[in-house]
Order: structure tokens, then sequence, then C-alpha cells
């Protein structure tokens, strides 16, 4: 019996910018005006980016957290990583928190949960929510309980793919 591959969403680059552009005039027509973006490396480094651009806004960072290890594996809770966010520039400001996808949601409630303990007024933005997750960002592009390829990531690395290997990034 031949074995059918899980359904899954897949996201174009044409998607992304759709997605992103979206999110941005969702986030002004809130009237949220961040005056930082922050991405939840590794993948809201292209979403937050992406974002920012379409805000004007120049003041960008990074927050380096691991959770999943692969596809539907994870550690047992989110883990900070080095390099640090210089996060007493953060007291007091508006900061946009931007992560590609709240799946189990435990990854941004961490990393929102840290700007606020420095003062910061934060929102969170995502392109995809799952159901699964604790927390609800404030803004999402779509829901989907699916697992989903991003164009940034679905091939794995280059050396997995020099190397025959089906990717697992």
């Amino acid at each position: 019996m031949e074995e059918t591959p899980a359904a899954r969403e897949t996201l174009t680059w044409d998607g992304f910018g759709d997605a992103t552009r979206t999110l941005s005039r969702a986030i002004i027509a809130d009237g949220f005006a961040p005056e930082v973006v922050v991405a939840i490396a590794r993948g809201g480094l292209l979403p937050a980016g992406a974002i920012a651009y379409g805000l004007g806004v120049k003041n960008c960072g990074a927050i380096n957290v691991e959770f999943y290890t692969g596809i539907g594996t994870v550690l047992e809770a989110p883990e900070l990583l080095p390099p640090e966010l210089d996060m007493s520039y953060l007291e007091g400001r508006r900061v946009l928190l931007v992560d590609d996808v709240a799946d189990s949601g435990r990854t941004l409630a961490l990393a929102v949960r840290l700007l606020q303990d420095q003062g910061a007024d934060v929102r969170s933005a995502v392109i995809y929510t799952k159901p699964t997750t604790i927390v609800q960002p404030d803004y999402s592009f779509r829901d989907t309980a699916l697992w989903i390829d991003f164009p940034w990531s679905a091939q794995g690395t280059v050396v997995e793919e020099d190397a025959g290997l089906e990717g697992t990034a």
C-alpha cells in the first residue's frame, strides 16, 4: 500500500509578500504604531523584516529562541539562545513581536512575557495561527491546523540538499 503524504499548507514567496503586506495594513488599521519590530529567530526573521518595511519601521531586533528541533519534534520548553537583544532599549516603547507561526504558542508566550517584563508595550503578529496555540497573537494572516512549508525552510539546508537528504530545517 502506497503511503499518502500528510496534507500541508504551502506558503509561496508571492503568498509571503501578500501575507506581510496584509498584516502591515491590519496593524496600521488597528492604530498600533510600533517603534521597534522584534523577530523571533529564526522563523520570524523574514516576516519581521518584510513587516518592518511595510510599516516604515527602521528599528529592528531579534530574540533567538529554540523550540522546534525538526518536523513535529520539540524541546521540553523554549530556550533563549545568544546573542541577546538589548532589552533595556525597549522600556516604554511600542514593540511589534513577529514570528512565522503560533503553533503551541509557547515560544510566543515566552517572548511576549520577556518584552513586557522590560516595560515594552507589546503586540504580536504571525503569518499562521494554529488551533493548538496557548496564546492568540494580536495579528494573524491565516489560521491552519496543517504543517506549514515556508519558502525559506521547506528545502532544508544546502548541505542536506547537496547530499541528497530530505530537508529537516
